[in-house]
């Protein structure tokens, strides 16, 4: 429970911090995706599935603080390149958090790290989503080609992968 309070007041602290300077579209969901995550690791679900939607969320921060620096007019792309290492950097504080295992007996898969694997997976799965999502709009003139399609593009590959690593670790 100890751990649970610090990493939801640490998570809450971080999104509060960035609140008006980022200008999130939900930092709320933001902090309750945080929190989540360590429900789902104390509620017994695989650090891998975990990993998954917080590499997706850390993309997330990192389009956000795009968006930001380019309504600045910043675009130099170090300062991407920058943002990328600080939310990165952020998210790899998880396993400075007393009690967490990296790596080590029944905490890894296919040899990597269950978080580490999971963050990879998450991340590259989100950025090809939006890609894809990208294309169909620009080939449809700008327009999505069905409701909810920015949203339900990225939400259905993340399920679909998620569902797809639960099978291997649970099956």
């Amino acid at each position: 429970m100890k751990k649970f309070l610090s990493i939801t007041m640490l998570c809450a602290l971080f999104s509060v911090i960035c609140l008006g300077a980022a200008r999130a579209v939900c930092p709320v969901c933001t902090v309750a995706i945080g929190a989540g995550l360590t429900c789902l690791e104390i509620w017994g679900v695989d650090l891998v599935l975990a990993g998954i939607w917080a590499g997706a969320m850390t993309l997330v921060m990192v389009f956000w603080t795009a968006k930001w620096l380019n309504k600045r007019g910043v675009k130099n792309g170090l300062w991407y390149l920058l943002s990328i290492i600080a939310w990165y950097g952020f998210l790899a504080c998880v396993y400075l958090l007393p009690g967490f295992r990296f790596g080590g007996l029944g905490n890894t898969l296919w040899g990597i790290d269950k978080l580490l694997l999971g963050v990879v997976i998450g991340t590259v799965v989100l950025y090809v989503a939006e890609r894809w999502n990208a294309k169909l709009r620009r080939e449809n003139g700008g327009k999505s080609r069905f409701p909810f399609q920015r949203v339900l593009i990225p939400f259905g590959a993340l399920t679909l992968v998620t569902a797809a690593f639960a099978a291997v670790v649970y099956c």
